[in-house]
């Protein structure tokens, strides 16, 4: 992928797709592992996963300490 969608709907499709594909569910991931997983997707991993955690397909508990896949 070259670019993170800027459309809406089409980021959000995206971004399913990704929580999908790339992490289990009720799995706790450091965010060294989600950083190596949306960097075989993208360099800017660090979008992308403020992407998906604001899109709510993954979570971080408040102590910071992992994420989750939530949907």
């Amino acid at each position: 992928m070259t670019t993170i969608p800027r459309r809406r709907a089409r980021l959000e499709q995206l971004l399913t797709h990704l929580a999908e594909t790339l992490f289990e569910r009720d799995r706790p991931y450091t965010e060294r592992e989600v950083n190596e997983a949306l960097l075989t997707v993208h360099e800017d991993c660090s979008a992308l996963r403020r992407h998906l955690v604001d899109g709510g397909l993954l979570v971080r508990p408040r102590d910071g300490s992992s994420y989750r896949r939530v949907r």
